[in-house]
């Protein structure tokens, strides 16, 4: 082939769509399940991991949730559903990866409970519903379930009475502990 020829095929070339850009947001075929697991628990917002769980991508991951377990999923109307979502695909993922251990179930409830709080504060919600927000931590905390664990019942059922002592505050200034 000529020069000329090669040439003359330089602008249909260069028209045609480059590379894809790389996207953060998107799990690389090469990531394993344990490195996508972690990025979706604990680097992405609650929100992106709420379209990924909604798609069920990966489908290779365990998607399924209880929601809140016996507790109410969305308590006096706080949205505390997605940030059980995690929790729960936390801790079935990281059994189905045999890596469910006391620190990680820590690592775990400590990001359930960072969740709960952006639910409370990105909704508008104040000292009630941060108050009910550790009650739901400390009851993972608890009742959680983990070889050897010893239930901090004591610490949940103090968070229970400072959560009920602070909408009793609310309702006795006539205010609406929703917002309170």
């Amino acid at each position: 082939m000529k020069f000329s020829t090669l040439i003359a095929f330089l602008p249909a070339v260069s028209a045609l769509p480059s590379a894809p850009e790389a996207r953060s947001d998107v799990i690389e075929a090469r990531a394993t399940k344990k490195e996508t697991t972690d990025k979706y628990l604990f680097s992405i917002t609650l929100a992106k991991f709420t379209s990924y769980r909604k798609a069920k991508n990966p489908s290779t991951l365990i998607w399924t949730s209880d929601g809140c377990s016996k507790s109410p999923d969305n308590p006096a109307g706080y949205p505390f559903t997605p940030a059980c979502h995690r929790h729960d695909f936390g801790y079935r993922n990281y059994k189905d990866q045999s890596r469910f251990s006391d620190a990680n179930k820590k690592k775990i409830d400590d990001n359930f409970k960072e969740d709960l709080v952006f639910q409370c504060t990105n909704n508008g919600h104040g000292t009630a519903c941060k108050a009910l927000a550790q009650v739901y931590y400390l009851a993972v905390r608890a009742f959680g379930r983990v070889a050897g664990d010893s239930p901090a019942a004591a610490e949940y059922e103090a968070a229970l009475a400072a959560y009920n002592a602070i909408v009793a505050e609310a309702i006795e200034k006539g205010e609406d502990p929703y917002y309170y």
